[in-house]
């Protein structure tokens, strides 16, 4: 295994031997759904004494239709993300679509996202690395894993270290999306903190995300033990407090009441795992 950089995210260590947790909201709706989910997932990460950093996006770019809600926007969305952060003393994930977004972004995020379909965008992901915050490379669905390489390697050639790898699942033709287990062990050889996107890895695309069709739900359990039995470092759970009515992914977000149970036996395997590795 390639030497591994752990990433400090505000007092959270990806990397080290705890397992951490992404999660929220696909993207910002409003104000007191933002803030209910936040207290909870806090309130389950310190039960489960499982490191969070609270994700949620101020826009959605590649949603499948115009008509489908993009989010509040980088002014606003920002905003509230300002003061999940502030109120809840968690670190805070978003992502970025376009250059101009970043520095802003940068004000208050600790990390920021590059999005699967824009990993191999050099000016986004060198100018976010640039602002000194962490970035989130997600493994764009039609690289084999082992090219993630490629953009880690534009961060690198700067100076920069502060890098995680998101797997969210190959498009495997007809919408489908297949998670593959061999793509964590060659993540991991690029020598950063590997995540398991769970939820957006049972989407189905083409489908209505409020239609329940339009995920594979049934799998979520299995492939997010088997994610973790892989050996990842975090993991990416969207979380909403209806899922059935979120503004998007309604899918495949899990109940933020029900996160605790969902979670409980990927932290036994974690530490199954790790107990074998040492």
């Amino acid at each position: 295994m390639a030497a591994q950089h752990c990433v400090s995210v505000g007092s959270v260590t990806c990397g080290a031997d705890q397992l951490f947790l992404i999660s929220g909201p696909c993207v910002i709706e409003d104000e007191a759904i933002m803030m209910h989910t936040a207290e909870r997932l806090k309130t389950a990460s310190q039960r489960l004494d499982l490191p969070l950093i609270f994700k949620s996006s101020f826009m959605k770019d590649n949603r499948s239709a115009i008509e489908h809600f993009h989010g509040p926007g980088l002014d606003n969305g920002l905003e509230l993300l300002a003061k999940i952060r502030e109120t809840f003393d968690v670190p805070i994930i978003t992502d970025v679509h376009f250059p101009e977004q970043i520095l802003p972004t940068a004000e208050v995020a600790d990390v920021i996202q590059i999005p699967a379909y824009l990993c191999m965008q050099t000016e986004l992901v060198v100018s976010a690395a640039k602002t000194g915050r962490a970035v989130n490379l997600k493994h764009g669905q039609f690289l084999a894993p082992a090219n993630m390489i490629k953009p880690v390697q534009k961060i690198e050639s700067f100076g920069y270290h502060d890098i995680l790898l998101t797997e969210r699942g190959y498009t495997f033709g007809y919408n489908d999306l297949i998670v593959d287990p061999r793509s964590f062990y060659e993540l991991r050889q690029i020598g950063y903190p590997v995540v398991f996107d769970i939820t957006h890895s049972i989407r189905r695309y083409g489908i209505p995300s409020k239609d329940p069709r339009g995920s594979s739900r049934e799998y979520l359990k299995t492939i997010a033990r088997a994610g973790v039995a892989a050996g990842v470092d975090g993991i990416f759970v969207e979380a909403h407090p209806n899922p059935p009515e979120a503004l998007c992914d309604a899918a495949s977000q899990v109940a933020v009441d029900q996160i605790e149970e969902f979670i409980k036996p990927l932290i036994d395997i974690h530490n199954l795992v790790k107990e074998q590795r040492d």
